[in-house]
């Protein structure tokens, strides 16, 4: 089960199209990465390549 962290100021900013984009303040909470792609993954995840650096 995944573990629900509260948002706080910081974790986000709405991008024109109005949705939520998580910042690296949010990423570096949550503690791992999703593979997602992530505009601000601290993680260096690529999606090319399918892999974090």
């Amino acid at each position: 089960m995944k573990k629900i962290i509260p948002l706080e100021e910081g974790d986000f900013y709405l991008s024109e199209e109005g949705y939520k984009v998580f910042t690296q303040q949010f990423h570096l909470k949550r503690g791992y990465c999703c593979e997602s792609g992530c505009r601000h993954c601290p993680y260096g995840y690529s999606r090319k390549t399918n892999t974090q650096g």
